[in-house]
């Protein structure tokens, strides 16, 4: 009586396992870091939005500022001037 040798030993079973989850690691593996990197992109594009629209804000606030000054600055200027005169 011949026995037949088992078409997968525990060997060649556990070559192809590996085998199998390299190659899934290989394939996924671009694409988990890919979507990690956009990811924290984003992240860092919304922040950064975030700031350039509080800049903006701030920047208009100051030009509120700066007119109100230079006003205040030509009604004194008016005003020494007049008392000047007299």
């Amino acid at each position: 009586m011949t026995r037949k040798k088992p078409f997968l030993t525990a060997k060649s079973s556990f070559v192809i396992i590996f085998l199998t989850m390299f190659v899934v690691l290989a394939l996924f593996m671009p694409k988990i870091f890919l979507r990690n990197n956009i990811y924290y992109l984003s992240k860092d594009i919304n922040k950064l939005h975030s700031q350039h629209i509080s800049l903006k804000e701030e920047n208009k606030f100051l030009a509120q500022q700066l007119e109100k000054m230079k006003y205040k600055n030509q009604i004194m200027d008016s005003l020494i001037l007049q008392n000047l005169d007299n």
